[in-house]
């Protein structure tokens, strides 16, 4: 098994930036595959991003593609999601997840959650 915890969150103008932190306990985090989802009340939790085992391939939703980037540390046990350019469209809570067995961008793909963090940017 393995806990996420993230961390990062806040309030950001419009144009701003945020990184997000996921910490993982557990001694296999580089076995599995580490991704982000967001949601907003009401709707469906949505995929962000995502990356392999050693982090040679990564996966972006085109809403946030070129803004976004989703990187890892291996020995640190941590995933980060660098936003730039942040929008109003941004806001929502992000979580952090983890797959054992494949990259995917349903949250039905990952078995483990973190419990979220904010993120709001003003307009």
């Amino acid at each position: 098994q393995v806990q996420l915890v993230e961390s990062g969150g806040g309030l950001v103008q419009a144009g701003g930036s945020l990184r997000l932190s996921c910490a993982a306990s557990g001694r296999t985090f580089s076995s599995y595959i580490m991704g982000w989802f967001r949601q907003v009340p009401g709707k469906e939790r949505e995929f962000v991003a995502a990356i392999s085992w050693s982090g040679g391939s990564t996966y972006y939703s085109d809403s946030v593609k070129g803004r976004f980037t989703i990187t890892r540390d291996n020995a640190k046990n941590t995933v980060a999601l660098q936003m730039n350019n942040l929008s109003s469209e941004d806001t929502a809570v992000y979580f952090c997840a983890a797959a054992r067995l494949r990259v995917g961008t349903e949250k039905t793909d990952y078995d483990y959650w973190g419990q979220g963090t904010q993120v709001t940017v003003s307009s």
